[in-house]
């Protein structure tokens, strides 16, 4: 029985006319797998999969997901990222921790201190709003943050460096910020890779903010992404939030910061997986 793949045009031109009819004659399709996306068992002998090839600057992975989590796509992720995941996958990395701190580089577009870089830590939760869990992103840095080019002395300029990108602030938690035009969230491989933004000159887009290594999420945030296709980001200057260890301190920091005028907030679409 032929297996059900999907393999894109776009996945085909990257992997070849002939490695594609290869996969789809069952010569080397997985069988039994690990959706990429849900990280729940496949069969591509019994139900449609997806071909998803995650590529870097020098290495391609392809990977398989149920058609029902994503489509066959072709995902561009940097190459540390990739050889990360990579090393995960074969138990050769341990699993990272649910937070990270990673700095912002001037030349990505993020806001950069003036002697040295910008640190974020990136808090990954559920936050509920109305009767339904929304997975969300805390992002605080660990200073204030300088506008790019000033010698530092005006304060924090974090909050109004991500308005002028098209964050929105907000006074209350209990309402769903809108979507962010040309930002999305980098989930690759069942694990948070990266904040995308607009590239300038409409280059495409480029990391705001990337882990140094993958970060995990936990079953229920994933599944909660792959559900909403959505992922809300929230961002508060040093000292708002903190490294809250349970979900419903960390809801009670975002209130808190809200209420202060502290907290600014966008909807971004996931991107790949």
């Amino acid at each position: 029985m032929p297996r059900m793949l999907d393999v894109s045009e776009d996945v085909r031109a990257e992997i070849g006319d002939e490695e594609a009819d290869r996969l789809l004659a069952g010569e080397n399709a997985p069988g039994n797998y690990d959706c990429t996306s849900c990280r729940t068992p496949g069969d591509s002998d019994q139900e449609r999969t997806s071909t998803v090839l995650f590529v870097g600057e020098e290495t391609a992975v392809l990977a398989f997901a149920h058609a029902s989590c994503i489509p066959s796509q072709v995902v561009q992720v940097a190459e540390e990222q990739l050889k990360g995941a990579v090393r995960s996958i074969t138990g050769e990395a341990a699993a990272p921790v649910a937070h990270q701190q990673q700095a912002v580089h001037p030349g990505h577009g993020g806001p950069a201190a003036p002697q040295e870089q910008a640190v974020l830590g990136v808090t990954s939760g559920l936050v509920l709003i109305g009767e339904e869990l929304h997975p969300a992103l805390v992002v605080e840095p660990t200073a204030p943050i300088a506008r790019p080019g000033s010698l530092g002395e005006g304060g924090d300029d974090f909050l109004p460096l991500l308005i002028e990108q098209g964050f929105l602030p907000v006074s209350t938690v209990d309402q769903l910020p809108p979507a962010l035009h040309g930002w999305s969230v980098l989930l690759a491989m069942g694990q948070l890779h990266a904040v995308l933004q607009p590239g300038t000159g409409g280059s495409g887009q480029v990391a705001w903010w990337q882990a140094h290594q993958p970060l995990q999420v936990t079953d229920g945030w994933r599944t909660a992404a792959n559900r909403s296709h959505k992922v809300l980001v929230f961002a508060a200057p040093v000292g708002s939030i903190g490294q809250q260890p349970r979900e419903d301190l960390l809801r009670d920091a975002l209130d808190k910061a809200a209420a202060n005028g502290r907290l600014v907030a966008a909807a971004m679409p996931l991107a790949g997986t």
